[in-house]
């Protein structure tokens, strides 16, 4: 998969990409990430990219010259994404509908934006990684690339890490546990050590359950509520209703001997 960014700060983006596992899967051609100066298409002896705002006001905005110069230049894969407040918000679901594509292209804004005629002639839609403000577009950028990037066939060592992490169904993820089985008298729970698989996957679900309801019941809402199997799941777990602290969930939250 090929994916652009245009920037005016490539080191921040490039540099970035080249670490863990978005580094292993270009190296292994997995994918194949390409960071464009925008003002490598200035014509002035300061690559000046911005200027100021007509009719008045504090900033600058990024000219559209250098950005329509490089997105011909580089013909980058469609569809080019402006980020921004006013996009589509970026979650799981989008992260996986990118990464099912071919590839696409980010641009990253800076100062008080970008003219809005890149907005209405250039880009082909917006993406947003929240509500709040940065200074420009170069974090947002790698977030969405951390995001798509591991969603990618291959990029991911194991394949089941992408279905059952948190947002892939709908939930957080469950509680994770690793060795030693006993730590500062804190044990593991006794089903992720028994061997019996089915076990272990209805207990997951019901502990996912109980922190989505506990962490973030909106996504419960999103989905219509709970299921009359997952009520019962949750009572079975003794975990109906619960608002234990997330730290206590994985200790307390055992299922009854059945």
């Amino acid at each position: 998969m090929r994916i652009d960014v245009l920037t005016i700060f490539p080191e921040m983006v490039a540099s970035f990409a080249q670490q863990s596992l978005l580094g292993r899967a270009q190296r292994s051609s997995l994918l194949d990430l390409r960071v464009h100066d925008l003002r490598d298409a200035t014509t002035d002896v300061h690559r000046t990219v911005d200027d100021s705002p007509f009719g008045g006001g504090a900033g600058m905005v990024l000219t559209p010259g250098p950005i329509f110069d490089t997105v011909e230049r580089e013909r980058p894969p469609r569809p080019l994404f402006l980020l921004g407040p006013g996009g589509r918000r970026l979650d799981q679901a989008f992260a996986a509908e990118l990464a099912a594509g071919d590839g696409f292209s980010r641009l990253c804004g800076r100062y008080e934006g970008v003219d809005e005629r890149v907005r209405s002639h250039l880009v082909d839609g917006e993406i947003s990684v929240g509500d709040y403000v940065l200074s420009g577009g170069e974090v947002a950028a790698m977030v969405v690339l951390e995001a798509v990037g591991r969603l990618v066939p291959g990029v991911m060592g194991n394949a089941e890490s992408a279905v059952e992490e948190s947002f892939s169904s709908g939930l957080l993820e469950y509680p994770q546990y690793t060795r030693p089985s006993e730590f500062r008298g804190w044990q593991v729970p006794d089903v992720l050590r028994s061997g019996d698989h089915a076990r272990v996957a209805r207990w997951r679900r019901a502990q996912a359950l109980a922190r989505t309801l506990e962490h973030r019941p909106d996504l419960i809402d999103a989905a219509g509520g709970l299921s009359d199997a997952d009520v019962r799941l949750l009572a079975d777990h003794g975990l109906a209703r619960r608002t234990d602290p997330p730290s206590d969930l994985g200790e307390r939250a055992r299922p009854h001997p059945s």
